[in-house]
Parts: structure tokens; sequence; C-alpha cells
């Protein structure tokens, strides 16, 4: 298939090497010095879009793939606030976009076993939770996308947490803490592509859960199967979509 790779940064060099290593071909690179390429004919010619850019730019990019036809995979965090709106789009005007917070088959993994957990520990009060994530420097945003996901599935199985917070924050949307927040301490150092630990802690054990990367390679290979998963597909799809497929 023709792939077009939205955000050619250290992870846009990745999902090229991978999918060329899979038979695809790259027929476009858009990147902050040539937007302009997003009216190109080869631009134009691709069946997905792989996606990796910043908060800020992430839905601009995306429209302008739905303006082109163009399916879209996107594994950038940070936007989604305006998530309801792409949905939307999908449902009335046909749109084809692909989101995860995490492309890694291991972390989607992981978020199962997270809600196997939060759902056990519901019953155990005596037990608190907390998250560490640490993410490269690079990071924009925090908590990550990942640690946001984690964050939401315990808070919707454990009755006495219902917000998460960053360690430390106390200003809006978050005053001072409280027991039922869910703090989430966010680390960024060096080039750690990304661990994320979930600790239940008690006056007398503890359990921790955690998926530690070794390198980006997982998550372009999730992305680029995920661009071979749309193919003649209509809607907004996730990875559980893709995972039902093994």
């Amino acid at each position: 298939m023709k792939i077009a790779l939205i955000g050619y940064g250290k992870m846009g060099h990745i999902i090229e090497q991978i999918a060329l290593e899979r038979g695809h071909a790259v027929v476009s690179k858009i990147d902050v010095n040539n937007t302009e390429d997003f009216d190109s004919g080869d631009f134009k010619s691709a069946d997905a879009a792989i996606e990796f850019t910043t908060p800020a730019t992430a839905f601009d990019n995306y429209q302008k793939c739905f303006a082109a036809g163009i399916p879209v995979v996107s594994g950038t965090t940070g936007w989604t606030a305006r998530l309801g709106e792409i949905k939307k789009q999908c449902e009335d005007e046909g749109q084809t976009f692909f989101y995860a917070s995490n492309f890694s088959i291991g972390v989607n993994i992981f978020f199962a076993v997270n809600r196997y957990l939060a759902k056990l520990m519901n019953g155990f009060p005596s037990y608190d939770v907390n998250m560490t994530e640490v993410h490269h420097i690079h990071k924009l945003d925090a908590p990550s996308g990942t640690g946001i996901t984690l964050a939401d599935d315990i808070i919707k199985e454990i009755a006495r947490k219902d917000r998460w917070r960053l360690a430390g924050k106390g200003e809006q949307p978050f005053d001072a803490e409280k027991p039922e927040d869910l703090i989430i301490h966010a680390i960024r150092e060096g080039e750690t592509p990304g661990i994320h630990e979930i600790r239940y802690e008690s006056g007398v054990d503890g359990i921790t859960i955690k998926h530690d990367a070794k390198s980006r390679a997982g998550f372009a290979l999730g992305a680029v199967l995920a661009a071979e998963f749309i193919a003649g597909k209509k809607g907004f799809l996730t990875m559980e979509d893709l995972l039902k497929l093994y």
C-alpha cells in the first residue's frame, strides 16, 4: 500500500523503515518544513496517512487528510479534548480514523491487565493506587496519552477514585489533593521510550504491574499494522478492533 507520513522525526523514520520492510511504499513525508506538500499529488495518492506530530498541529493535520479523502492512523496525544469531533466526522462524513494512545501490542495487553486488576481491587479499599510514568525529555504532554488511558480505566473500575491528577499540581482543573484522586507521577528524562507502573499499596503489602518499552520499534510496528488494518474500512477504529484479529 501507499503510505504518507505526517511527522518525520525519530518515530517517523522508524515507521518508514518498518513500512518498507513490510513491502509498502512511502509516497509522501510531511514535516514542519514542507506542510505545503499536503496539496501535492504524491500525498493525495496515499492509501493511508500515519500521523505522529504535536498536540498543537494534530487536529489540523487530520482535517487536511479528510479533505483529501485519506484514512488516518494517529498516535499523537494531548489533543483528545476534540476526539468527539473526529468521531462525529467519521459518522457523518464517512471518514476513517484509527487512534491509539499507544500502538505497542505489549502496552495494549498491559491495558487489559490494568483493567482486570482494577476491577479486582475495587473490592479492597485498604489498597491505595498510584501511577508512575517515565518518558524521554522530548515528550510534550504530561501525563502521556498512555498514562491517561491507564488512569481512566482505573477510575472506571474503582469506585473510590473519581479523577486523576499530576503529583504536585494543585492548579486548575485540580484543587488540593484528595483521597479520591489518582496521583500520577510523570517523569521526563533522557531518551526513555516509555515506562508505566501501577502500584497498589496497603499497610501490609503492595502489588505492582509494569510495562517497560525497550525501543520505539514496537510503537512503529503497531502503527503500520493499523494502516494495513484500515484498508477498506470506514469509521472510528482503535487497537481493540485490531487485536480482535489475533
